[in-house]
């Protein structure tokens, strides 16, 4: 294990720590306090899978040790078994060091977050916007297959049934974790269906993944924040276009400004377009941040900016391309009906190897 000593030291730390907390457990003036009770138990559910892991390759690093002695044996038959063996554990070894390696990358404390997804058609007119709709489809299929709500927070529809922007929340366990690495230019090449000629168009949608602030994250002073009603505009039922429903709120400090119309609340309009504006208030302030940690280097996976074009779907290929992690693959249509996993499996495996890299 290269940088062993380092490594074995810090397994070391993290199963004293563990094995601490197994004893405090287990007093009663700790049992009899729930608030501490749950707050020790939780710390402990975040180091058992890698003190197992630790134990685990200890007995196995033990195993072969014991094992070299038999490779020396004057029996044909038992050095040939001791052989097989040592096969066997080198490769149980190895693996459970990768193991090792993986679980010692700190956690994002974001991971467990719910998502506001932001998309928006870019360049390529009404083709955009259907392509917009394609996408808001595809993570909604993805959000049903994991038993995650999803709810529309605001949207621009166009006429044929595409957006020029949709915001939707998505709320479930893991889901910032899963998703976060979508934000970007997502490219589309494919013949449109209002195009005789039948040449093949390329527009993009850019996306943004952004973990849900609570008040606690982010703090909004009410004295900071413009507040505007009007009456909505475009579909949405008879009593939508009738009342000042709509709500405008600018947030003076970062000019920042937020719409929303989609509901027939003006409070409940409200209260959506205050947690959107959390998000991207919390969202600038991890840029703002990353930005001073980062200055001088790039992760492999991408920052997420919003102008970096990080996958192209094509459509006549069935092809879709990440060109992050330069992976191809071409089932473009059960990936479209919501079959992300291996997509997102590949990358945060690639993020894990920059990061255990550095």
């Amino acid at each position: 294990m290269s940088g062993a000593d380092t490594l074995v030291d810090k397994l070391r730390g993290v199963e004293q720590r563990y094995q601490e907390l197994e004893d405090a457990l287990s007093r009663p003036e700790v049992m009899n306090n729930q608030n501490e009770y749950k707050k020790l138990a939780k710390e402990r559910s975040t180091l058992e899978e890698v003190v197992t892991c630790f134990r685990d390759w200890r007995k196995v690093t033990q195993e072969l040790e014991d094992n070299k002695g038999l490779l020396e044996d004057q029996d044909l038959a038992v050095r040939e078994l001791a052989q097989e063996e040592q096969t066997v554990l080198r490769e149980r070894d190895e693996r459970l060091q990768n193991d090792l390696r993986r679980l010692l990358i700190p956690k994002d404390p974001l991971d467990d977050k719910n998502v506001l997804l932001e998309i928006r058609a870019g360049t390529g007119g009404e083709e955009a916007s259907l392509f917009a709709a394609n996408l808001f489809r595809m993570y909604s299929r993805y959000a049903e297959r994991h038993r995650w709500r999803l709810e529309v927070m605001s949207s621009n529809p166009t006429g044929l049934g595409g957006f020029k922007e949709i915001i939707s929340m998505i709320e479930g366990k893991g889901a910032y974790s899963r998703l976060k690495f979508e934000g970007g230019v997502h490219r589309v090449q494919r013949v449109p269906e209002t195009e005789a000629s039948g040449r093949i168009h390329t527009s993009a949608v850019t996306v943004a993944v952004l973990p849900e602030a609570d008040e606690v994250d982010v703090h909004i002073d009410e004295k900071d924040l413009r507040i505007d009603v009007f009456r909505s505009s475009g579909p949405g039922g008879q009593s939508v276009n009738t009342t000042d429903s709509a709500v405008r709120i600018t947030h003076l400090p970062s000019g920042i400004v937020v719409s929303c119309q989609d509901e027939k609340s003006q409070h409940k309009n409200k209260a959506k377009g205050l947690k959107i504006l959390r998000a991207r208030l919390l969202e600038r302030a991890r840029e703002e941040q990353q930005a001073a940690i980062t200055a001088s280097r790039r992760s492999m996976v991408g920052s997420g900016d919003r102008s970096e074009r990080i996958r192209t779907y094509n459509f006549p290929q069935s092809r879709l391309t990440d060109h992050r992690i330069n992976l191809t693959v071409y089932t473009l249509d059960r990936v479209l009906d919501g079959e992300l996993d291996p997509i997102f499996d590949a990358l945060i495996t690639s993020h894990q190897a920059e990061m255990l890299s550095e």
